[in-house]
């Protein structure tokens, strides 16, 4: 967690006051979720051992005394299967279009994948369709599984070299000269941290802050992100449902808080629906004598009631929307709105 000044003047801002969007990028299962929840010091972003956890883009407000830092957390970019995989990768793009930095996160462990070579093409279209990207960040993460201080180095220097190479074809990249920690090969700049740990974060964030334009305070200080309680809400109950549930049937779960209620001071009502696409994912939501479902809703409750800061009474159900990842009318209903 980065600190945070309770004390800051929302009516003064230092004279080299910096602010702007960070696209937070890279393929599933990087830690982007992770480092964004590291950064905020709270949960706003589900995290899961399943590829795509993320489907829609997530804003995470960091304010310091000299930067309010707009982190914009991603869905994994991968060879899209279907219509869902389609606006994820969409929403990717857009998000790297509307960037003032692009902080692309991988894993200093593993040589640059199949679904890399896809983001560094994607990269390659945005410059082309703009004639320019904005400055990009590597961020060579999980730095806790690097093992020792020389193991570690070797992996620091495989890396920048490899996805320096990769994306060498780019051409010049903005912010190649400004001076960041870690040095640059093949015109790109790295910071090597930890989201799970927390070790190099301040680094990480110095580097950032280094690429934003000055610009002034554009939320509150204490707002942490724009996202609404129910959204979080419904995530929350996703998460659980991926970390429970067979292997064939997260990918097509979608939650959807139908009903939020507040009852009273201490008591938060939500009803909410598990849409699946076939009726056998139904059955193994529920479970034997909906023993599955319950379990869902056992985990998920704790953490909304921290979200809520009140009592929650949960009431889920599963529905079939067959083949909803596949029908764009389906996506818009479920709020993932494809152009």
């Amino acid at each position: 967690m980065v600190e945070f000044d309770a004390q800051l003047d929302p009516d003064v801002l230092p004279e080299d006051h910096r602010s702007g969007f960070i696209a937070v990028i890279g393929r599933p299962n990087v830690g982007k979720s992770t480092l964004l929840n590291r950064l905020l010091g709270q949960k706003i972003a589900i995290t899961s051992p399943k590829p795509q956890t993320t489907r829609d883009q997530l804003l995470g407000i960091l304010t310091l005394d000299g930067a309010q830092m707009l982190f914009l957390d991603t869905p994994g970019i991968h060879k899209p299967q279907h219509k869902l995989g389609e606006y994820m990768v969409q929403v990717a793009a857009d998000t790297i279009d509307d960037a003032d930095v692009v902080l692309w996160l991988v894993d200093v462990n593993v040589p640059p994948t199949d679904e890399d070579v896809v983001i560094a093409d994607l990269l390659r279209t945005v410059q082309r369709r703009k004639g320019k990207l904005p400055p990009l960040l590597l961020g060579l993460n999980k730095l806790d599984l690097a093992g020792d201080a020389a193991h570690y180095a070797a992996h620091l220097d495989d890396r920048r070299l490899e996805y320096g190479a990769l994306l060498a074809w780019l051409g010049d990249l903005p912010g190649a000269q400004t001076g960041l920690q870690g040095g640059a090969a093949h015109g790109i700049h790295s910071v090597a941290f930890s989201a799970l740990s927390g070790a190099g974060i301040d680094d990480l964030v110095a580097a950032l802050r280094d690429l934003l334009p000055r610009g002034p305070r554009y939320y509150p200080v204490d707002q942490v992100t724009d996202l609404q309680t129910r959204f979080i809400a419904a995530e929350l109950i996703r998460e659980q449902a991926l970390r429970l549930l067979e292997q064939e049937v997260p990918h097509s779960l979608a939650v959807v808080v139908d009903e939020y209620t507040e009852r009273s001071p201490e008591l938060t009502y939500i009803a909410a629906v598990i849409y699946v696409e076939r009726e056998t994912q139904k059955g193994i939501v529920l479970g034997k004598g909906g023993r599955m479902i319950k379990q869902i809703g056992q985990a998920a409750r704790p953490e909304i009631e921290e979200l809520v800061g009140t009592k929650v009474y949960l009431d889920l159900w599963v529905k079939v929307w067959e083949k909803w990842r596949r029908r764009e009318g389906m996506l818009r209903r479920l709020g993932y709105a494809t152009q």
